[in-house]
């Protein structure tokens, strides 16, 4: 069974982005099905996305990050209002797919 997981950190200010919500959906077919969903901490962490509770199978997943309303609260203009992070589960691991923000641009990887 596999989890999934993310943190976001804003690197232009060099802190977690907090209360941002986060959708996990699963592609079946040409659909994106929604299969979890929850909003950032204090500390920039959702830990349980999909949880171990949850069996998900292999197959490609999203997860969509609306960072909008986190940039508009802190009155800061920004270029990308939600960031989508396609990836593929192809084993039984726990997934950990961070999320790196600034008002400009964005990155991710495969974390730990």
């Amino acid at each position: 069974m596999t989890g999934i997981s993310t943190h976001i950190l804003d690197t232009a200010r060099g802190h977690p982005a907090d209360r941002v919500p986060v959708t996990l959906y699963k592609q079946v077919e040409d659909n994106w099905i929604e299969v979890g969903q929850g909003t950032t901490n204090d500390d920039g962490r959702i830990n349980s996305l999909a949880t171990d509770e949850v069996n998900l199978p292999e197959g490609i997943y999203k997860l969509d990050f609306a960072i909008a309303d986190y940039f508009n609260r802190l009155e800061q203009k920004y270029f990308y209002p939600q960031v989508p992070v396609i990836f593929e589960v192809s084993d039984d691991r726990h997934h950990h797919v961070p999320l790196l923000i600034s008002p400009f641009g964005y990155s991710t990887y495969r974390g730990s």
